[in-house]
């Protein structure tokens, strides 16, 4: 009787040690880094190919592992309780079968090996793949059975999980751990964004960045060669817009380096200058073009300058190859540029801010999150909010920020 019962118990144990097996795994091949893993694969790494193909079925390495670890739980709970049955015959044996297993799948089964997995999840994956690729591919039939089964049963209750789909694309994802990583400070704020602003190119209308056309410097092509030199010399910009009748009707573009090319050949007599001549082709793009469309016809163009147009063909601002790059990068300043001056924060904490700041501007120098969706700058976002053109002293209270209007 007695060596069957220390039989039993050492049964007991090796389940229990399955069980850490099980759990273990399941920590580590749900935690690891399909980055690394997709890199190591790369390298020629077997045991982080068999993870990737482990973890590119989730659902049915879950259900496996899952299938596993019940049987050998309650596989040892039943061995248990015969046990402690045996040696307390006046029905306490179950009560301590319960205790002592709980105990021990709880500390022994459970919490240790998921915490050894989740320290080390990546080498912890690659040393169970091989055993766990076999073990998925025995259970594999009776948890297909299983999963037809548990859809099944969640149609009746209202849930469709015959199409798995993403909550969050897989830039919202990397945004967010970044995000985490900030806050952590396991990445500085420059670093973050700069790899946000190259996520969310695809997400930006050129109108949301674009000069608006009140301020760009224009032109008009029929005036004398000399004042035209003259405005170009003494802008801070080396392509000008020209002009012709109308404002809207452009029908070049002036550039800095091409007038003073033809100025050298002519040696500098401006009546020999043709500036319609020099003048280059305008190029258009439509105001819902995103960021990284714009790029990318930036690149197959050779073009650095777009001039953008509505749906009616009317002129609404432009564009440079410059003002996209500053979405990835942040504020590029050259020596003819003038800082911006339209966010100055207070020392009592307020910040007072231009009206056509841009919310993107504001939400990146301060860290923000005020929502651009339905505004480019923040007098839009107050204009848009409070649904009324506000006046001066009125204040707005929304997304967790008080906006006290000081001018108009």
């Amino acid at each position: 009787m007695t060596s069957d019962i220390y039989g039993t118990v050492l049964i007991i144990f090796m389940l229990l040690f399955v069980s850490a097996f099980f759990s273990g795994s399941e920590t580590a091949l749900t935690a690891t880094s399909k980055a690394r893993m997709r890199g190591l694969a790369d390298q020629g790494k077997k045991s982080a190919i068999r993870v990737n193909k482990l973890i590119e079925n989730m659902e049915g390495l879950i259900g496996a592992i899952l299938l596993g670890n019940n049987l050998v739980n309650i596989f040892a709970t039943a061995l248990t309780t015969a046990v402690f049955s045996a040696l307390f015959p006046d029905g306490q044996g179950v009560v301590y079968a319960t205790i002592v297993m709980t105990i021990l799948v709880l500390v022994f089964a459970e919490i240790t090996p998921k915490t050894a997995a989740i320290s080390r999840p990546d080498a912890v994956a690659m040393f169970v793949s091989l055993p766990m690729s076999i073990i998925v591919r025995i259970f594999g039939p009776v948890v297909s059975l299983v999963q037809v089964f548990v859809r099944f049963v969640l149609r009746l209750f209202g849930f469709d999980v015959s199409e798995q789909m993403h909550v969050l694309s897989p830039a919202d994802e990397i945004k967010g751990t970044l995000d985490l990583h900030l806050e952590e400070g396991r990445v500085d704020k420059d670093a973050r964004d700069i790899i946000r602003g190259a996520l969310e190119l695809d997400d930006i209308r050129i109108e949301e960045v674009m000069i608006h056309r009140k301020s760009i410097e224009m032109l008009d092509v029929d005036l004398p060669p000399s004042e035209i030199v003259s405005a170009l010399m003494a802008s801070n910009y080396t392509r000008i817009p020209l002009w012709k009748d109308d404002p809207d009707n452009i029908v070049g573009v002036l550039h800095a380096k091409d007038v003073l090319r033809a100025l050298w050949q002519v040696q500098n007599d401006l009546s020999q200058i043709d500036i319609k001549a020099l003048a280059m082709e305008p190029y258009f793009a439509p105001e819902t073009t995103t960021l990284l469309e714009q790029l990318t016809a930036f690149k197959i163009n050779q073009q650095h300058f777009a001039l953008i147009v509505d749906e009616y063909g009317a002129l609404m601002g432009l564009v440079t190859l410059e003002d996209i790059l500053e979405e990835i990068v942040g504020e590029i300043e050259d020596e003819y540029d003038e800082p911006i001056q339209g966010v100055r924060p207070q020392p009592d904490g307020t910040v007072i801010a231009d009206g056509d700041v841009t919310i993107r501007d504001i939400n990146r120098a301060l860290d923000w999150r005020l929502p651009d969706e339905a505004a480019v700058t923040i007098a839009g976002l107050v204009i848009h909010e409070g649904q009324t053109i506000p006046e001066v002293g009125q204040v707005f209270s929304f997304y967790g920020f008080r906006f006290q209007i000081l001018k108009k």
